[in-house]
């Protein structure tokens, strides 16, 4: 089996499995997605989302979070971690974004790179979700999971986003990571894949080398 024929078999049981899969981050407006995404950097989605309910609230505009105290932003997002460094990408991005975008997220590669705190996997989620461009978001999840399978083998976000796009069509491919991530919470999880219980198993090679199938 190719490994193209795999991603329609694993397309097949995602749709039958998981539906329309989407981000399960909590935003309004396409800069808010922004930030919660850099917010999300070592943290999880669950506790992302509990602080932007109330931060979203105490900045509700770009120029809130551009003109925002440093060291009270800080404060605000303390618990996802390393926030001296998120606040400052965050205030850096808001502030380009009027500056320079008209208070526009951009939606092209080379103008999201830009922005502070953005990397490939924040400007792909951008392109994907708010603008339905297509997209490969190589997050933990989707990195680990299509290593087992066997679609790559690299480690590196980039060429592991390079080798799926080969082989992911591109109208699938945000839809396609997002169900990977659904499948990484309920069955393939980290420290123990639970391959009996896997669709996907008879197409991936982590668990024809464990169980058999």
């Amino acid at each position: 089996m190719t490994k193209k024929e795999k991603v329609a078999f694993i397309r097949s049981y995602f749709e039958k499995t998981y539906g329309h899969a989407d981000c399960t981050l909590e935003y309004r407006e396409p800069y808010q997605l922004v930030i919660a995404t850099i917010l999300a950097a070592q943290c999880t989605d669950a506790r992302v989302n509990i602080v932007t309910k109330d931060l979203f609230v105490k900045y509700p505009t770009l120029e809130a979070f551009a003109d925002a105290d440093l060291e009270e932003l800080m404060e605000d997002i303390r618990s996802t971690g390393f926030f001296r460094n998120k606040a400052k990408s965050i205030k850096g991005m808001c502030r380009m974004l009027i500056d320079e975008y008209g208070g526009r997220v951009p939606d092209t590669m080379e103008d999201l790179l830009r922005l502070p705190g953005v990397g490939r996997k924040i400007a792909n989620l951008t392109l994907g979700d708010v603008y339905g461009k297509p997209a490969i978001v190589v997050d933990t999840h989707c990195k680990r999971i299509t290593k087992l399978i066997g679609l790559t083998d690299n480690d590196d976000p980039t060429k592991v986003e390079a080798d799926l796009r080969k082989i992911v069509p591109p109208d699938y491919g945000n839809e396609f990571c997002h169900c990977l991530v659904e499948h990484g919470r309920a069955v393939c999880v980290a420290r123990r894949p639970r391959c009996g219980e896997c669709g996907i198993a008879p197409v991936c090679r982590y668990a024809k080398a464990t169980v058999g199938k």
